[in-house]
């Protein structure tokens, strides 16, 4: 039992003792394991220092520290082989970086600069290089054979960013600057716009190309400016991508490579932040452009704009001012950067490239550029087409049709608004003739501008396709009314005959309806806001009447072309946005505001002679800017209108001129001349203010109250109506048949009188000037019941006699005053009529007594004040502030509301003034 004891406890024993024996071994092995581990992770720790110092950069004393590891050997050992097999590897490279620099960027975009420095481009821009140099770089030492040259890709490949370093800058031009040269020098002009903008300079970025700013290959921006260059860029891109779409494209290159052709330019935008971060809107907007812009064919170059873009990005980060590095070579290889170009030469190409551009853009070009070769040959059934400026050489076209069926145009004195309008009209009436386009012009500013399109004195041509010209209407807001109301009739005019051939638009009508006559009505209201001017029922019949030919115009074909120097204070589209929505075509004019959509500035940088045309309400992505041609200086238009008016005159009539400065002559007036015998005659008072040139007067019938008064104290204005009222009733009586009787109390006025009577008896009637009024209506009036013929009682400021007309003679029982009220009242029943002036409504009220106003049926008013008219206008309440040179008129028996007039020219009588 001992025994057997013994012999267990001796095999646990031996058994531990083997477990110890083992335990040792594991734990020298590991000791072993962890020692060499150590030292592995040490010899790596110096070989990354090694490495990252560089082994023939390290300093002495890194080399001296490096040398007392134990490893130091096997390190530098290992090293030298890895660089000699890499240098043995290597010796090719540098040669195939070259060959693919040489194939992907060829000529300009990778040659030394004296091979084509100066030259222009050929390249039409359907395809680009892949690279564009910047410099070269050495993969060691200073062997020639293994330096290579550096290249970025730009345009359709990539965008770049470049950060500076510490007094950098010059080094930064002179990169943008030759890339830009390299650039320009590869394509022809005219295939890349570049965009410049600085957020630090006004004037002094990249001089040396200031030459090629002189044409499109160069836009500056102001620091300021930014948000509008994003815009614009964010608009181009839209209508690219739209473009692209419409042919099943995703890309601009897309697209080229399909058609063969360069639609569009490259663009390059270069932008020189300060290395703060933008504002976050305008990074938001950065980042949103550069995410589209290659494919639309626009690269962007910043520099020190600290932003990501989730796009193709290379990068350029300076050293210092020769030296860099660069996400193409990778950050151990550093690029030596090429010199500047000599600023110089750079000058001289650039001017080189800009007088190119402009010679393939034909150069200046003119308003006769714009005409057809053979003129009114187009149909407006559709739509009207009009070139009225060029971009790039190329023609730039208005549109006006059921699309963008009115325009909007503004633009400051001096802006060239006019020029631009005549531009318009004349290439207009080039195309289409008066059959197929019809013009009604207004221009309610004080000037001429359209005066010119009508026959005058020293030019007896017209521009054939105007109706309608009215110019210096600025306070006869009355004739733009009576413009609106003829449109409007003409619209319903219109309508009526769709709705009778069954149609719903002009070209339709004109297919169903072909012996009609139905042009295209262009109404061109210059300084359009003077409509408005007034809060009276102008304005508010005016608003009414624009809102619904801007609405229903479209389909009948009657545009309206509205023109401003500023929209921005007409109070009466103030939550009326009808009108200016259905302007779709939009013209800004230079430094013109409010007139395209609200966020897009594009006017306010655009150069003179210049204007941004915009079919989109003014949306940034529909700008298109335009150089418009001299139009309207001496011989321009003229040229082309008297051209016109010898192929048109013979069968289309001259147009209405109506001129808010100038008073109708009554013997050049057609409504007087055609005046004849008649059972019915009409005073004429003045001219009524309408698209027609049509006379207003009052009928003269038997019937009570047809009487007319002239009402105020402006003698040459009354005298004028007096006479015209009297000359036009002489020609429509016969010799006989009538006898005119005057008094003239007022003794200023007796030559006009005078000269008024002798006239009247030269054309045969009889005519006596009375002395004592009071006798004259005695016998009149009692004379009534058995009066043979017509009398017609002319008062020459009759409220002078009425003291002496109320006197009663002796033994009388009526007095001068009581007969006239008789003949006022029971005159007109028996052939009496009775034309006076008042100079005031108080004595025309003593006048008539209490009889009231019925025995007043027609008056002009002059320089009385509306609400002393009321109880003459049927109780109503009368808008009218008296102007030189108009009349207010009014007659119960045909008028809903009084009207303006204007009352026939007369020269006044020396020493006329009446108090």
């Amino acid at each position: 039992m001992a025994g057997r004891s013994g012999e267990q406890r001796n095999r646990v024993v031996v058994a531990l003792d083997r477990i110890r024996q083992q335990i040792g071994l594991v734990l020298g092995a590991a000791a072993s394991a962890r020692a060499a581990a150590e030292a592995e992770l040490s010899r790596l720790e110096l070989e990354r220092l090694i490495v990252a110092a560089g082994m023939n950069q390290a300093t002495a004393e890194n080399q001296a520290r490096w040398a007392q590891h134990p490893a130091a050997t096997e390190v530098f050992s290992q090293l030298s082989n890895v660089r000699t097999q890499f240098y043995n590897d290597w010796s090719e490279g540098p040669g195939v970086l070259r060959d693919l620099v040489a194939a992907n960027a060829p000529g300009p975009a990778g040659l030394p600069p004296g091979s084509w420095l100066g030259r222009v481009g050929g390249n039409p821009g359907v395809t680009a290089p892949g690279l564009w140099r910047i410099g070269s770089a050495t993969a060691a030492g200073q062997d020639i054979a293994r330096t290579f040259d550096v290249a970025v890709p730009l345009l359709d490949e990539s965008h770049l960013s470049i950060t500076s370093a510490p007094k950098t800058r010059t080094a930064i031009d002179s990169i943008v600057q030759n890339l830009l040269m390299r650039v320009f020098s590869t394509f022809e002009p005219g295939a890349v716009r570049v965009h410049l903008w600085d957020v630090g300079q006004l004037t002094a970025v990249l001089p040396d190309l200031y030459p090629l700013s002189r044409t499109s290959a160069l836009t500056l921006y102001d620091p300021s400016g930014l948000e509008d260059l994003l815009d614009e860029l964010a608009g181009h891109i839209r209508r690219i991508h739209a473009t692209g779409m419409q042919s099943g494209h995703t890309s601009l290159r897309e697209l080229r490579r399909a058609t063969g052709q360069r639609l569009e330019p490259f663009r390059i935008v270069v932008l020189y932040g300060n290395g703060e971060t933008l504002e976050p809107e305008r990074a938001r907007e950065l980042k949103r452009v550069a995410s589209g812009a290659l494919a639309a064919g626009i690269c962007l170059i910043l520099i020190d704009v600290p932003t990501t873009l989730s796009t193709s990005v290379e990068t350029v980060s300076l050293l210092d001012e020769r030296r860099a590095i660069s996400s193409m070579t990778g950050a151990d290889l550093v690029v030596d950067l090429d010199p500047p170009l000599p600023s110089g030469q750079v000058i001289r190409a650039a001017n080189r490239i800009a007088e190119a551009l402009a010679a393939k853009q034909g150069g200046p070009r003119s308003f006769a550029d714009l005409l057809p070769p053979e003129y009114g040959q187009e149909s407006s059934a559709r739509e009207l087409r009009a070139p009225v400026g060029f971009y790039e050489g190329e023609t730039v076209e208005v549109v006006i049709g059921d699309a963008s069926p009115h325009a909007l145009i503004g633009g400051p004195s001096g802006s060239g608004k006019t020029n631009f309008l005549y531009s318009l009209l004349g290439s207009l009436a080039a195309r289409y003739s008066p059959d197929e386009l019809a013009l009604y012009l207004l221009d309610f500013k004080e000037g001429v501008s359209f005066a010119g399109l009508a026959p005058g004195r020293k030019d007896a041509s017209w521009l054939p396709h105007a109706k309608l010209i009215g110019v210096n209407v600025n306070t006869d807001r009355e004739f733009g009314l009576a413009l609106l109301r003829f449109l409007a009739d003409e619209l319903r005019r219109r309508s009526a005959a769709a709705k009778e051939h069954e149609v719903t638009n002009l070209a339709d009508l004109r297919e169903q309806d072909p012996g009609g006559h139905w042009p295209r009505i262009v109404a061109v209201i210059d300084e359009f806001q003077y409509l408005f001017a007034g809060r009276d029922g102008v304005t508010a019949t005016a608003t009414q009447l624009l809102e619904d030919i801007a609405r229903r115009g479209r389909s009948q074909g009657i545009h309206l072309v509205l023109a401003s120097q500023d929209v921005a204070g007409i109070e009466a589209f103030w939550g009326k946005p009808a009108v200016f929505e259905q302007c779709t075509l939009r013209i800004a004019m230079p430094k013109a505001r409010r007139v395209l959509a609200e966020a897009n500035n594009a006017a306010v940088t655009a150069p003179k002679w210049h204007a941004v045309l915009n079919h989109d309400s003014g949306v940034a992505h529909g700008n298109q800017l335009v150089h418009v041609p001299d139009a309207s200086t001496k011989n321009v238009f003229v040229k082309l209108q008297h051209q016109l008016w010898e192929r048109y005159a013979d069968s289309f009539a001259r147009p209405r001129l109506f001129d808010g400065a100038h008073s109708p002559v009554l013997e050049q007036f057609p409504a007087f001349n055609d005046l004849k015998p008649t059972p019915k005659p009409r005073a004429l008072l003045g001219q009524s203010i309408d698209v027609t040139e049509t006379a207003c007067g009052a009928d003269l019938p038997s019937s009570p109250g047809r009487n007319v008064a002239v009402l105020g104290a402006a003698t040459a204005e009354a005298l004028s109506i007096m006479e015209s009222a009297t000359r036009s009733l002489a020609r429509q009586y016969q010799h006989g048949s009538v006898e005119f009787v005057l008094s003239c109390p007022v003794e200023a006025c007796l030559p006009a009188v005078n000269e008024l009577l002798e006239r009247l008896r030269g054309e045969g009637h009889q005519a006596r000037l009375v002395e004592d009024l009071a006798a004259t209506t005695a016998e009149i009036a009692d004379g009534l019941s058995t009066l043979e013929g017509s009398k017609i009682l002319l008062l020459y400021g009759i409220d002078a006699a009425l003291p002496k007309l109320e006197t009663k003679a002796i033994g009388q029982p009526k007095s001068g005053l009581d007969q006239l009220r008789i003949l006022l009242k029971q005159g007109p029943g028996h052939g009496v009529h009775t034309i006076g002036w008042w100079r005031s409504i108080a004595r025309l009220k003593d006048t008539l007594g209490f009889g009231g106003t019925d025995d007043i049926g027609t008056w002009a008013a002059l320089d009385v004040q509306g609400n002393e008219l009321a109880p003459f206008a049927a109780g109503q309440v009368v808008h009218w502030s008296p102007r030189p040179g108009r009349a207010l008129f009014f007659d119960r028996t045909t008028h809903g509301a009084p009207e303006v007039i204007i009352p026939f020219q007369r020269p006044e009588t020396e020493g006329a003034g009446v108090s």
